[in-house]
């Protein structure tokens, strides 16, 4: 019988996805740039939103069992798949890239006597060796590191608490420019943002949890409690005087060896997931691929794209994400959850039988073109100042909206 991952073990992968220089880096953005008293709503709301998105789809996966991508399948047929699959593989490939290279950053600025591209090097032979092994094997292993991080970031957070008010941070950068401060659905898009980045990698793991609707919670309230913590520290490092300097930040802070570990454990065990999702990915692509081959393979093409210098444009990367995989996941949640595309699902089938069996070209030409739509209208409303509900909850109504239609249309 397969084993199946239980409630405290999903607790732990999700709460160490968000443990990450990433999430802090975009607390640090909304707080150099925000106006005082003008963060906590859009910035919890931002998580909530998010978070429900990340339960929803996570549930796909746990309820019929296949991956993250190979759940497109009966949506947007095996080529719309393979088409998001290959996106996704892409995405997570830059995204590793991207946070190899914001801790080797902060490692850098913690005097180290390393090089940055050595810095990065190790950082993906950390990843790679992590998934070689694989998260069963490893999962006391990680249980003690999310314990040993949880410990030391909360010491970080006491610690810089006391160096600054985050109201006076706020007032005192981006809000004094005028006109330039970050207004409610900036904040809220930020916020939304990285939750979002995860959707097309959450159902690889709960796929294969033992009990579906509440591991998948489990997952997206971890997910979402450790995010708004980290963010959390970005405000306080934004208040702290030391500008984006994370480095910087938990030197003040007195944390010199502790800091390093925090910096190293939070970038490997978020890029180990984001790696083996690579590998997942790519077997929705070429199913005769090894994932965890694969995932080893991302790991050291991502080193390379972090010592390039991939991480210049990070925010906009974020949106990138975004823009492609909150209106995917907005048809496959409607076709899903009240058309025909989830009510098939036997357990039996793979996703390619389902394929053949649910979705006709018309259905997923059509699934295609809302999403195509909402990658539109994200594209349009991110260049403007300010847009009521934001870029991302404007593409999502509108591709779900047009497949809603399409459900209604074949009853």
């Amino acid at each position: 019988m397969e084993k199946r991952t239980g409630l405290f073990t999903n607790a732990v992968i999700w709460f160490g996805v968000a443990v990450s220089v990433s999430e802090i880096e975009a607390g640090i953005e909304i707080g150099a740039e925000a106006a005082p008293g003008s963060l906590w709503l859009p910035l919890v709301l931002g998580h909530i939103v998010g978070g429900i998105f990340l339960f929803f789809v996570g549930l796909i996966g746990a309820r019929i069992r296949v991956n993250a991508m190979e759940t497109t399948a009966s949506v947007y047929g095996t080529y719309g798949s393979k088409f998001f699959a290959s996106l996704n593989l892409f995405q997570l490939v830059a995204w590793i890239a991207v946070l190899n290279a914001q801790g080797a950053s902060v490692l850098a600025g913690l005097d180290l006597p390393i090089s940055f591209p050595l810095t990065c090097v190790l950082l993906a032979v950390l990843i790679a060796l992590w998934v070689f092994v694989g998260l069963r094997r490893f999962a006391k292993v990680t249980t003690v590191v999310m314990a040993v991080l949880a410990v030391l970031l909360a010491a970080l957070t006491v610690k810089l608490f006391g160096t600054g008010s985050i109201s006076a941070g706020a007032s005192s950068s981006g809000a004094d420019s005028a006109g330039h401060a970050l207004g409610f659905w900036n904040i809220f898009e930020i916020s939304m943002a990285l939750p979002l980045s995860w959707l097309p990698v959450i159902s690889d793991y709960t796929k294969d949890v033992e009990k579906p609707v509440r591991a998948t919670a489990v997952s997206a309230i971890a997910y979402s409690i450790a995010s708004f913590w980290m963010y959390f520290i970005g405000l306080e490092i934004a208040s702290a005087g030391v500008g984006n300097d994370i480095a910087k930040a938990i030197l003040l802070a007195g944390l010199g060896i502790p800091g390093i570990i925090i910096v190293v454990l939070s970038t490997v065990t978020t890029n180990f997931l984001a790696a083996n999702s690579a590998g997942e990915s790519a077997k929705a692509i070429v199913r005769r691929l090894n994932p965890k081959i694969t995932g080893v393979v991302v790991s050291a093409i991502s080193a390379l794209l972090a010592i390039s210098g991939i991480m210049d444009h990070y925010i906009s990367f974020l949106y990138l994400i975004a823009s492609v995989f909150a209106p995917m996941a907005a048809v496959l949640l409607v076709s899903f959850y009240f058309g025909k595309a989830g009510a098939v699902y036997t357990g039996e089938e793979t996703a390619r039988e389902e394929t053949a069996r649910v979705s006709g070209k018309a259905f997923w030409i059509w699934n295609l073109f809302a999403w195509l739509a909402g990658f539109v209208v994200y594209q349009v409303a991110v260049r403007l100042d300010s847009v009521p509900l934001g870029p991302t909850l404007l593409a999502v109504i509108v591709s779900a909206a047009l497949a809603y239609a399409r459900v209604l249309v074949k009853r």
